[in-house]
C-alpha cells in the first residue's frame, strides 16, 4: 500500500453516490475508501469505477441535508466547543439496552478478554453481538494476539464488530487537559487519522467512518478537523468508570486494555443485573450504526 491520502470528493457510478474520504494505491492500482452517507457503511473499490468531482463540507451539507451522515455531523458541529467528551455523546434510542464501545488504548497489560467471554455467555442466543472497538495504533502493534482473536470471533459471527479510529499514537501527558492528549502542541493529526486507517487495512480490516478522541479531549478545532477527513466523532453518555450510569440507548464507554478495571466491573455487574431480561430478550445491546440511523432519520 502507497500513497495514501485524504480526499474529500463526490464519487458517482450510474445512481450510486458516495463520499471518497481516501485515495491509495496497491498492486499498482488506485483505490478509493468511499462512505455511503445514507448507512454509514464503508467500502474500497477501484478509482476508476467512479467519476469523482472534489467538494467540500459545506456542498456536501447541501446537496444531501436529509441523510444521516449530514445529520449527525450538524448535530456535533453544534456540540462542538466543550473540551471533554465532544462528538456523538447521547443516548441513541429509548429501547432496553445499550451501545458498547470499548475503548483500547496503548498498554503492555493483557486484554480483558473477560469482557468478550461474558458478552459471548450471556447473549449465546442472539449472535452475532453488535461491539465497537476503539483501535489505537501502538495498542495494537503490542497485542496481534488479542486483535486477532477479535477478527476470528467477527470471522465466525459471533461478534458484529464496528471498528472505532483511536488515533495512532494515543499520547498523554502531565499538561492541563487543554495541552493533553491530541491537544498536545506536537500533535500531527493527520498522521494520528491516517496512519492508524493503514495499520488497520494491513490487517484486513475496512476502517469506519468513526473516531473517538483519546480520553474523549478535544476543542472546536479539532473536532472540526476530524470532520474534514470525513469522520463521525463518537463520545459518550456514561463512561462507567467514571460513575456515569448506562440509560437505555446509551453510549457506554469502557476500556479493555487492562487499564480501568472499574469499568470493567461495572460492566460485568450491569450484565448479571440485567441477566434475566437478557435470557427473556428485553435488554440488548445494539449496533452504533443502527442506533445512529434510527436517531437521524
Amino acid at each position: 500500500m502507497s500513497a495514501y491520502k485524504a480526499i474529500y470528493a463526490l464519487a458517482v457510478n450510474n445512481s450510486e453516490k458516495y463520499i471518497a474520504i481516501r485515495s491509495f494505491k496497491s498492486n499498482q492500482k488506485k483505490y478509493l475508501l468511499l462512505v455511503d452517507l445514507q448507512n454509514l457503511k464503508t467500502k474500497i473499490e477501484t478509482v476508476e469505477l467512479y467519476q469523482l468531482s472534489n467538494v467540500d463540507f459545506s456542498n456536501i451539507r447541501a446537496m444531501f441535508k436529509n441523510s444521516p451522515y449530514v445529520k449527525v455531523m450538524e448535530s456535533i458541529l453544534s456540540n462542538d466547543k466543550a473540551i471533554q467528551n465532544s462528538g456523538l455523546n447521547m443516548p441513541l434510542s429509548g429501547k432496553n439496552g445499550i451501545t458498547l464501545t470499548v475503548d483500547l488504548c496503548p498498554s503492555h497489560k493483557e486484554m480483558d478478554r473477560v469482557i468478550v467471554s461474558d458478552l459471548l455467555s450471556s447473549f449465546k442466543n442472539a449472535q452475532p453481538i453488535p461491539i465497537s472497538f476503539s483501535i489505537s495504533g501502538k495498542w495494537l502493534l503490542k497485542h496481534q494476539a488479542d486483535f486477532d482473536w477479535l477478527k476470528q470471533l467477527q470471522d465466525k459471527k459471533q461478534l458484529a464488530i464496528t471498528w472505532i479510529n483511536h488515533s495512532y499514537n494515543h499520547k498523554v501527558n502531565e499538561l492541563p487537559l487543554s495541552q493533553n492528549f491530541m491537544l498536545a502542541k506536537d500533535t500531527d493529526v493527520q498522521a494520528e487519522v491516517l496512519e492508524n486507517e493503514q495499520l488497520l487495512l494491513k490487517n484486513g480490516i475496512v476502517p469506519s467512518v468513526f473516531f473517538r478522541f483519546p480520553g474523549l479531549i478535544s476543542n472546536q478545532k479539532l473536532v472540526e478537523k476530524i470532520m474534514h477527513f470525513g469522520l463521525i466523532p463518537v463520545g459518550s453518555d456514561a463512561w462507567l468508570a467514571k460513575g456515569e450510569k448506562a440509560k437505555n440507548g446509551s453510549i457506554v464507554l469502557i476500556h479493555g486494555n487492562g487499564n480501568e478495571e472499574p469499568g470493567v466491573k461495572d460492566f460485568i455487574a450491569l450484565l448479571q443485573n440485567k441477566k434475566s431480561d437478557i435470557v427473556g430478550r428485553q435488554w440488548s445491546l445494539f449496533d452504533l450504526t443502527q442506533g445512529i440511523l434510527s436517531s437521524f432519520k
